[in-house]
């Protein structure tokens, strides 16, 4: 594949509809400064980094792999992510793409260097849970799960579309399968410049599917480790734990921080958030200290009107008997706690209760 040089911004790039060149850039990046929205002074922002004569970007990691920090990328790097991410969704030259993420992070960031760099006609809105887009149709598109859920009624308009940030729920789940869109659901951070595997939505189980030019591995944890030289030169090492299909495939199990241990058996808390799937409310299980378990297995769900009865009613139809002994607590909160990106702030909302 041929990889462009990051300060050559492709001829067929557009936002909104509008080409610009590489001198035009740079009055839009002022312009949204000066006079854009909030959303659109950051777009500004990047872009004028992006130009300048620096090889690097500063960006926020999520805390993925660690504390959150800021890290510096390369931007050679993020073409290199931008091509390959082209070539597996065969993005052609001038296909319509809607950047609906915030440019704070780095997914939204990405969508604007592969437009850059391939050629898209890239139309922006305001990044917010509701979402309002131009009445037309688009060929590719990213989103966080929140989003998705508040839009799902108008996906039509939208051939691709990436789910991340966050897994997707089951009732989102359901609710993607009904629609024409091809859906993928994607696993990535910030230190691999986004996604480095997609998980096709309308596949029984989600067994990803790692980009071109990626080596997966595990550790004595299995954790999963990432080699990826075009992205980092040295090794990625994740906290995610996951079972190895083959080569180039994955299921991931769950977050290693995220492991409750009661009474000797361990409980993968994405696996039971899985198969709980009775529940409309948005919810997660998590582990608190117990004197006589170690931790003990609870339940959180944000609702101010469901009954904790109906709630045990879901849990022995979707966990069984067996598994949902072990779930001792259900807490019920009215609002639960979320970071920038979307995810549920397992601890902020533990720290409410």
């Amino acid at each position: 594949m041929k990889i462009p040089h990051y300060s050559k911004i492709h001829n067929r790039f557009k936002i909104n509809g509008h080409h610009y060149d590489q001198g035009d850039l740079t009055q839009v990046a002022y312009s949204f400064i000066k006079e854009g929205d909030s959303f659109e002074e950051v777009i500004g922002v990047f872009l004028l980094d992006w130009l300048d004569a620096s090889e690097t970007i500063e960006v926020q990691t999520s805390g993925s792999t660690g504390k959150p920090k800021k890290i510096k990328l390369a931007k050679q790097a993020m073409v290199n992510s931008a091509v390959r991410t082209g070539d597996f969704f065969d993005l052609q030259v001038g296909a319509k793409a809607l950047h609906c993420l915030p440019v704070d992070y780095i997914a939204g960031k990405m969508m604007l260097v592969r437009a850059m760099i391939l050629g898209l006609d890239l139309y922006i809105v305001e990044p917010k849970i509701n979402l309002k887009w131009p009445q037309m149709r688009f060929d590719f598109c990213a989103m966080i799960p929140l989003q998705a859920q508040s839009v799902l009624s108008n996906l039509a308009d939208i051939k691709t579309l990436l789910i991340g940030g966050a897994p997707i729920p089951s009732t989102l789940k359901r609710g993607l399968l009904k629609g024409a869109t091809t859906v993928f659901e994607t696993y990535g951070m910030t230190e691999t410049i986004t996604h480095i595997a997609v998980a096709a939505v309308h596949e029984s189980t989600s067994t990803f599917e790692v980009l071109p030019d990626i080596q997966i591995s595990t550790d004595q944890d299995d954790c999963l480790i990432i080699e990826a030289p075009h992205l980092s030169k040295d090794p990625i090492h994740t906290q995610d734990i996951v079972a190895l299909k083959g080569n180039d495939t994955f299921q991931l199990i769950g977050r290693k921080n995220n492991v409750v241990n009661s009474a000797g058996k361990k409980f993968f808390p994405e696996q039971l958030e899985k198969q709980f799937v009775s529940l409309q409310s948005p919810f997660f299980f998590t582990g608190i200290p117990d004197a006589e378990l170690g931790q003990k297995l609870v339940l959180v769900v944000e609702s101010s009107s469901i009954q904790e009865n109906e709630i045990k009613e879901l849990l022995l139809s979707d966990l069984g008997s067996e598994t949902n002994r072990y779930v001792k607590e259900v807490y019920t909160l009215e609002a639960f706690r979320y970071t920038p990106t979307g995810k549920i702030d397992r601890t902020a909302t533990v720290a409410m209760l």
